[in-house]
């Protein structure tokens, strides 16, 4: 008996695919836990049955014929994508072979009913008849969330012929609505249908099982003279038997049942949200697609099943086709800031109880010191380790925004309040400084970063004072404003010859150090950039800006046209904005290294920073604070222009002179993740600012408190790890530690002698207010520890300064 393992174990080195998506889509099911991808003019990642593990890697067709003829079609046509009824992601491909000799139309969904995704082939022979032309099936199973240790066999079920593939307990199979001709199972690269079909025209049914390796399936496609169209099934299940009685199933259903059930629960959700698409902004764009339609689409597109509530950042990896194995999370996670952001775009567009369920889920993952990882599997399980400030508190701020709009009771409110008090510990004890930025790069005073928990902790006091928790609430505000005071210390500069280049006085810088607070200023710290080759790897604080500090504006605490903001606004134009045919874009910072390389080759750890559409709506809402609300409008015509031709909204926009060979054009997107959720999140938000008039999302307390009533801050906080070493006069000095404690201190270098014992706040914190505003220009505060623990003395004096205000 012949051995039916194919030969080449275990294939060339796994690969995903572009993420260049043309298309994202899935049913609005509990019974269809499956989403998938299209580029190319097929199916790419298909994932099963969680939104963050891929099945496959791509399913594609390859045409042969008569002396050679071989095309494969996601590298051989002309590609067109539409939707089947706007803002639906049900999707016509129509690819055209370049020899103009074919076309294959397919419509593709995912069946409501069960775990399985149909697509609906028709092939038309342009030259010659279809009896010319051979048709077959090429997949790549990854259902191990990777390229390696998958299994394919072609085997039968109940009668019927099924492509097969199992990896780590979860299995898939491929039926046809007509028979399939020669079946094979082979390892990529070596053996799999394409090399087979490239070499001799044929599939050898020898090769029945692949083992253990980066393996393809292929089928061919039996049309015939009274049938050129045909319905592949890829269903998943937990065992072989399942999988297949699912394609089956589906098949035996049908198609066209499968669809109206799938249209009719995407019209019904659509249907229910607010009509930003009925409104004057409508036809900004002057676009046949209904960007709006799209991006709630999206949004929805990218939201779990189980657990509900969870959304990943994009159903893409960057530079796909350029990732191995060693990127098994590519963006298929979550980030608790977008998802936050998605769940303001949910809001916006008149969906909270999506919205609900978002916050639920954010507080299910919360770490039991207040945090959130920085970003995680559905599950839970952190991916990276970093701690970004933002992302700890950007959850309080959708609490709160749930609760002002009326979408979370009072009785609801209580359910949340130990999550926003864990998380509003943390950024306490933590902040202002950040261990990583919202760009993932550096640590220090990001201007957005303190936008954000400056803000949260305002919101936080509101709603701990509306469960009459006033001292909790005033220890909140206290630390806001000691922090909001000093938010030009650590970031404004005024450097002489940048500001005499650009005609300033002064500007806002992207991120400082992370000194103490008392010494963190922006003039003479340097910056690692991250991305970039050893020689450009640092520059000085000073000379790194970005439009971070947009977010001072968009979160309350800055006024749109505050001198300081309008002059960083400028120095932000001058050396960030990129003119592009579609209109301006912005650049993250100067010197980002986060793009494709100079001659366009994938970005591989070092590369070139790319203009950022999710920029534009942040700059948008900046004009819209500002009052310029025809600018804002023409800045979303911008945004709905840089989007591909299904209206998806890329990570970063190729900002140089065209280089087809590797499809990167000039105002058109780059090579890095696509669509990305957050810049559809914000598209929406901006939509709906626009209807309102007002940003949607710029939280009240910090506009009141800052901007109208200009509130000061009466203290200075020293703790062990941001030990300050003087304060301006007219403040107290606020001792803030881990643990109960007698503070031991002097005014006048122990002539005299004072004791105060700390007291427990709410927050994991111990502490105590020293009146040093009663103490005169050059006096010292000296003071040290008595820890009731252990019963131990300190052994070490600290000092702090009183100096001119």
């Amino acid at each position: 008996m012949l051995d039916p393992q194919a030969p080449g174990h275990p294939g060339i080195e796994p690969r995903w695919t572009s993420s260049a998506k043309i298309g994202v889509g899935t049913s609005l099911s509990a019974n269809s836990p499956v989403w998938f991808t299209l580029s190319h003019g097929i199916l790419n990642e298909v994932f099963f049955p969680s939104l963050d593990r891929a099945c496959t890697r791509d399913l594609g067709l390859i045409v042969t014929g008569a002396d050679g003829y071989f095309k494969e079609e996601k590298r051989d046509c002309q590609f067109k994508v539409e939707t089947v009824t706007p803002g639906v992601p049900h999707y016509r491909m129509t690819n055209t072979s370049n020899d103009k000799a074919w076309v294959i139309e397919k419509l593709i969904l995912t069946d409501p009913d069960r775990p399985c995704l149909l697509q609906k082939i028709t092939f038309t022979a342009i030259t010659g008849q279809l009896s010319d032309f051979r048709i077959y099936a090429l997949l790549a199973p990854h259902l191990v969330n990777a390229g390696a240790q998958n299994t394919a066999w072609i085997g039968e079920y109940n009668g019927h012929q099924i492509l097969y593939a199992h990896g780590h307990g979860t299995c898939l199979a491929l039926a046809s609505s007509v028979p399939w001709g020669a079946r094979s199972a082979g390892f990529v690269g070596v053996s799999d249908a394409w090399a087979q079909l490239a070499a001799t025209g044929d599939l050898n049914p020898a090769y029945a099982r692949a083992d253990n390796g980066n393996v393809a399936l292929g089928g061919e496609i039996k049309f015939d003279s009274q049938s050129s169209t045909a319905v592949l099934a890829l269903a998943f299940g937990t065992s072989p038997q399942e999988a297949a009685q699912a394609a089956i199933d589906s098949l035996a259903s049908g198609y066209d049942k499968a669809a109206a059930e799938y249209q009719k629960r995407w019209k019904t959700w659509q249907d229910s949200l607010v009509k930003l698409d009925g409104t004057k902004l409508d036809g900004i764009a002057n676009q046949p697609m209904n960007n709006y339609r799209v991006s709630t689409s999206v949004l929805a597109t990218h939201c779990a099943i189980n657990p509900a509530g969870a959304a990943i950042a994009s159903l893409s990896i960057p530079w796909g086709a350029s990732k191995s194995d060693n990127d098994l999370g590519g963006y298929h996670l979550v980030w608790p800031r977008d998802l936050v952001e998605t769940a303001g775009g949910f809001l916006a567009a008149g969906d909270p109880k999506t919205a609900n369920a978002i916050l639920s889920y954010l507080r299910e993952m919360q770490l039991p010191d207040g945090s959130w990882p920085q970003n995680l599997w559905l599950d839970g399980e952190a991916y990276w380790g970093g701690i970004q400030l933002d992302e700890c508190a950007l959850p309080i701020l959708l609490v709160d925004m749930l609760f002002r709009q009326g979408h979370l009771s009072e009785a609801k409110l209580e359910s949340f309040m130990p999550m926003v008090r864990h998380a509003a510990g943390f950024v306490l004890r933590n902040g202002p400084m950040t261990q990583q930025d919202r760009w993932e790069e550096d640590a220090g005073y990001s201007t957005f970063t303190l936008a954000v928990i400056i803000a949260a902790l305002l919101a936080a006091a509101d709603l701990f004072e509306s469960a009459h928790d006033f001292v909790s609430a005033k220890h909140l505000r206290e630390t806001a404003d000691c922090w909001n005071e000093q938010i030009e210390n650590w970031t404004f500069v005024e450097n002489a010859g940048v500001c005499k280049q650009f005609d300033i006085k002064g500007y806002y810088v992207r991120i400082t150090a992370p000194d103490p607070t008392d010494n963190a200023v922006a003039t003479d710290g340097t910056i690692i950039i991250k991305n970039r080759d050893a020689a450009h790897s640092s520059l000085a604080e000073w000379q790194v800006t970005g439009p971070d500090a947009l977010a001072l504006v968009r979160f309350g605490l800055r006024d749109a046209n505050d001198p300081r903001i309008l002059d960083t606004v400028k120095l932000i134009d001058k050396t960030l904005r990129v003119d592009l045919p579609q209109g301006p874009l912005w650049y993250r910072y100067n010197g980002d290294g986060y793009g494709e390389h100079e001659d366009g080759s994938a970005f591989d750890g070092i590369g070139k920073g790319r203009a950022w559409p999710l920029l534009l709506g942040e700059r948008a809402h900046y004009e819209l604070a500002a009052g310029h609300k025809a600018e804002a409008e023409r800045l979303l015509l911008t945004l709905e222009a840089s989007t591909n031709e299904s209206g998806l909204i890329p990570e970063q926009i190729w900002d140089e002179a065209d280089i087809p060979e590797r499809e990167l054009f000039r105002g058109k997107p780059a090579g890095s993740a696509m669509p990305l959720v957050w810049a559809h999140s914000e598209h929406i938000k901006l939509l709906r600012s626009l209807v309102d008039g007002a940003v949607f999302d710029m939280p009240p307390q910090t506009v009141k408190r800052y901007i109208r009533n200009q509130t000061p801050s009466s203290l200075r906080i020293w703790r062990p790890l941001n030990p300050v070493t003087h304060i301006p006069m007219g403040k107290d000095l606020r001792i803030e530690v881990q643990g109960s404690a007698v503070v031991h201190w002097t005014s006048d270098n122990w002539t005299t002698i004072q004791d105060a014992n700390t007291t427990q706040s709410k927050f994991g914190t111990h502490f105590v207010d020293l009146p040093a505003s009663q103490m005169n220009l050059g006096q010292t505060l000296i003071f040290t520890f008595y820890w009731h623990a252990n019963g131990h003395w300190e052994n070490k004096d600290f000092k702090v300064e009183i100096i001119a205000s």
